[in-house]
This record gives structure tokens, sequence and C-alpha cells, in this order.
């Protein structure tokens, strides 16, 4: 079974707890401490893997977690490090916050390993904690919490072509006649249940991946029937091709079907609508056989074959119309022509879902903190609380990602809000935890 959806639970390594100890040696009679850090919680960490094309594995195995981090020893010895998870999924796939929905990150890329949440930092042993007036500290720090997130995985096809139909208007047997794809092709009113892939091989030019996105039905975009799973595909490609029956065999109006269809992509999402779109009018092998019936439509002023209304209603649109016959090949080649112009003029750039939701930001929200003025030194401030000195112990303030998470995070808790109350001028040193940053008004 093809399977595009599903949701899972990682959490990643728990920080090891620092340790207590003091030297023990045979001509020493005060040894000092010497408690060891604790080691760093494992990472939970995606990556594509190239022979994955579905998520059925993730439907049977939900939960995945990382190893904690050991706790420190006596002798100054350091815990070991949790290991990493490493998460294989098929390329396409987007990870979002359960909750609010919010892209956490989109798998797309070959060879890039995915970083989604960070293990706990282990906490320092009392060795750091000896002072002049304190040499023999009896305390550790514990090593940092675990993340733990639920996580919804939607893997959304890849392709360069997607095509878009009601269902029995011929897009099964086009795929199977311009690629090496095997869909199956029956008389059903909702035929096509998983998108099936194929590539166009073209002479003597590049090909393209083209996808039959499973039929679409009226109220898709509301979520009606299977709409949102069948619509999320059609995001990643670059352009569609609508096949409408134009013989309309089944009493269907090709052009409300085209009209239909395109209100539920912008229903869907308004961007789908700037995607250039092509019109095959198939079933051009039956038209003689039904001409003069209903497949001739009667205007006001002439009567127009569905293939001239189809171009009168949609070129001045700039949407082309080619008449084919998926079952003959008739005027395939033409459209397959054009498309594959269409993708030259379109940048070579992936469809990439930007990242809405940083999961290393779960820990830091809804804890106390206190912004202070240094009585001992003028233009100084101190900012603390356990939020604070989570957030700088997860985050890579040297990376320009790191740093903008850590301005963002100043500003959406309200801590430069409560400086500037406090009277914070630019210039001024803001110190966190060991840090100093100069705060300047932006």
């Amino acid at each position: 079974m093809f399977a595009d959806y599903a949701k899972i639970v990682i959490r990643s390594g728990k920080g090891g707890d620092g340790h207590v100890s003091f030297r023990r040696e045979k001509y020493v009679a005060n040894g000092g401490p010497d408690g060891g850090d604790g080691g760093n919680g494992g990472d939970i960490v995606f990556m594509i893997d190239e022979g994955l094309n579905t998520l059925t594995d993730f439907r049977h195995v939900r939960k995945y977690f990382a190893e904690n981090g050991e706790n420190g020893g006596k002798r100054n010895c350091t815990g070991k490090k949790g290991k990493d998870l490493l998460i294989k999924v098929p390329a396409g796939t987007v990870l979002k916050e359960e909750k609010s929905g919010k892209v956490i990150a989109d798998i797309s890329i070959p060879g890039k390993e995915y970083r989604i949440l960070k293990g706990g930092k282990g906490g320092l042993g009392n060795q750091h904690f000896a002072t002049a007036t304190m040499q023999a500290p009896k305390y550790a720090k514990p090593g940092q919490p675990s993340i733990e997130l639920n996580v919804i995985m939607e893997l959304k096809v890849i392709a360069d072509v997607g095509l878009l139909g009601f269902p029995n208007v011929g897009k099964s047997t086009f795929l199977s006649r311009v690629t090496n794809a095997s869909p199956k092709i029956a008389n059903y009113h909702f035929t096509t249940l998983n998108p099936n892939l194929g590539v166009v091989d073209l002479d003597d030019h590049k090909g393209f991946v083209i996808a039959d996105i499973p039929g679409l039905i009226e109220g898709a975009a509301s979520g009606q029937g299977l709409g949102h799973q069948f619509l999320r595909h059609i995001e990643r490609t670059k352009v569609m091709i609508h096949v409408v029956d134009a013989a309309s065999t089944e009493g269907r109006d090709p052009i409300t079907d085209i009209y239909t269809i395109n209100k539920e992509l912008e229903a869907y999402d308004e961007k789908l609508m700037e995607k250039p779109q092509v019109i095959a009018a198939n079933k051009l092998d039956v038209l003689p056989t039904v001409a003069g019936s209903d497949v001739f439509v009667e205007t006001d002023e002439i009567s127009l074959d569905p293939v001239e209304r189809l171009r009168k209603e949609f070129e001045p649109q700039g949407i082309r119309v080619f008449p084919i016959s998926a079952v003959t090949g008739q005027g395939v080649k033409e459209l397959l022509y054009h498309v594959e112009q269409m993708l030259k003029e379109i940048p070579e750039e992936p469809y990439l879902f930007e990242a809405e939701y940083e999961p290393e930001a779960i820990e830091f929200y809804g804890e106390p903190f206190t912004v202070e003025k240094d009585k001992k030194q003028e233009g100084v401030f101190i900012v603390e609380g356990p939020r604070i000195e989570k957030m700088l112990g997860y985050t890579n303030l040297d990376s320009e990602k790191g740093f903008l998470f850590f301005q963002n995070f100043l500003k959406e808790n309200g801590i430069l809000e409560q400086l500037e109350a406090a009277g914070v001028e630019d210039g001024d040193t803001i110190r966190m935890y060991g840090l100093e940053f100069d705060y300047y008004h932006s």
C-alpha cells in the first residue's frame, strides 16, 4: 500500500548529570573536587533514503527516541555522549508539528542531514564550582532535559508535471502511453487512489517526471473524500496538464471540469494558480463516432467542435489546448514537446517548504526570567532565568540561523521590552550567563 501520511513521536536524548566527587589519594589529605561532566544527549536526525518511496514503515513504528547522555564520573571522567538517532525517509517528506501544523523541515535534498532535535547538554561536575571561598562544592548541575515532539509526516510527490482531471478522462491511459509506468486502468469513478509516477523520454531531449495525481472531486479542498491527500502532491509540480474528455462520453462538460478543478486548487492554496497549465483534450479517437450528437455545442453564432470550444475559452487566458488521443497516440508528441519547452523556461530550483517552527523553542517558553541593572557597573544589564540558560545551552550563536533564533527569542518572550522598560540604551552591555552582548535598538 502506498502510504503518504504518518504520525510519529520523536525525542532527543537527555543530557547526563554532572558528578559530585573529591580526590582521594594516599598522601593528599584534602583532595579537591574531581566530579566529571555529564555527556550530551543524542540528537534526532532525518535523512533521505533513495530506496524508500512510501511512509509505510512509520505506520507500524511510531516512537523514535535518541540515547541519553551518560552521567559524569569521578576523577574528572566525562560521561559518554548519547548516540544520535538517524531516521531515513523518502525524498519529499515534509515534517510538521502536530498541534500547529507548522512546517519543521522539508526533507528534499539528498545527502543532507536534517538535525531536527538536539540532545540535552550534559551537566557540569562539581569541579567547575570551586572558588576561593568554596573549595569543596557538594553540588553539580543536572543534564538538560530531552525534547519530545509529536510530528506529522507528509510525503509530497516530487514530479515535474502533474496530471489533473476527473476520473475516467484518460489520465492513466495517457501516463501508460508516454512513460514506463503501469497504472491500473479501469472504468471506475474513483479509479486512481495513489499517485503513479513515470519518466517521459523524448528523442535527443531531456526527459521529465510526470505524475498522475489521483482523481479530484468537488469539495476536495475542504477535505471531502480524500481531497487533502491528493492535493498535497500538486504543490511540488512545475507544470500542470488538465486532461479532459473532449468527447463528453459520460456527459460531462470539459470546460466546466477545468473550472471546477481550478477552483479546488485555488481553495487549497492560491499559489497553485500561479503554476503554468496546459490542456490535453483527450478521446479524439471517439469524436467522429459521436459527432453530431451532444459533442458539438450550439452557441449564439456558430456550432463549435469541442476542441475549438476549449481553445476559444482558455487560449485567451494563456492556456494552450492540445487535441490528443491517449489510446492511439495522436497529438501526444506535440503536447510533450510543448511541456518540455515550458519546463525549460522555469528555474531549476526545487520547490521547498520554508520552516515555520523551531522545535528547540518549546523548552524555553513559559518559564520566568529577570532583567536587572548591574549595581556595580553603569550601563550593564543582567538577564537571568532558567529559560535563558536553556536557550543558550541549545543554541549555536556562531551560526547565522542560531543568532537569528536568539534575537527572535528575546523579542517574542518580552525580554527586549523589559530591557527597554529598565532604561537600556544603545551601546549598553547585556550579560547572560557568561556571555556579553551590545544592545542596539533596531
